[in-house]
């Protein structure tokens, strides 16, 4: 699904928030191992998972075409610095809800790019239905958590020793839900 653009300025950074485009495969699929590398935050090291251009491509075009799904990315100067998804599902059981994602490139930390593709996911949910928003967070990743909370989610929960991470260290997954009645 598309949304309208909200333009964004703060300290002295003025940045886009948009749908995703199909021309936008090539900086996703590179700035995605980009970010991966520079926190231990994301559930991928740098380079796994890898998705090409062309798969990008694809799944920018399948969220366009669902009314379930949203594709948003952040835009500094024609460069995407950060994205997010929201991904549903079809399944009956589960149509009235989706999972959240995102990923902003560490040199734009502290622009409040995260939190305001968060808002405009948010947004898009309440007007499209959607009861319950549910996103997966690092335990150790407590500004997120707090972010998360001031947007009215709640910890449904807590996946224990989830992740392993390249310092041997285990770490546990919050699970964060929100419900629209």
């Amino acid at each position: 699904m598309k949304v309208t653009q909200k333009i964004i300025k703060i300290q002295g950074v003025t940045y886009i928030i948009r749908s995703a485009v199909r021309g936008d495969a090539k900086q996703l699929s590179d700035i995605r191992v980009q970010i991966d590398g520079e926190t231990q935050n994301m559930d991928r090291e740098k380079g796994e998972a890898f998705v090409d251009a062309d798969g990008f491509a694809e799944l920018i075009q399948k969220d366009t075409e669902s009314r379930r799904n949203l594709f948003l990315v952040a835009v500094v100067q024609e460069e995407i610095v950060g994205y997010s998804r929201c991904e549903g599902n079809e399944l009956k059981r589960f149509a009235h809800k989706v999972e959240f994602g995102v990923g902003v490139l560490k040199d734009y930390w502290g622009l409040g790019i995260g939190k305001n593709l968060l808002a405009e996911s948010i947004h898009w949910a309440d007007l499209n239905g959607v009861i319950k928003f549910t996103l997966n967070v690092m335990e150790s990743n407590e500004k997120a958590i707090s972010l998360y909370k001031k947007f009215g989610f709640q910890v449904e929960g807590i996946l224990k020793n989830d992740k392993l991470l390249d310092d041997g260290e285990f770490r546990n997954t919050i699970v964060m839900g929100r419900i629209k009645l």
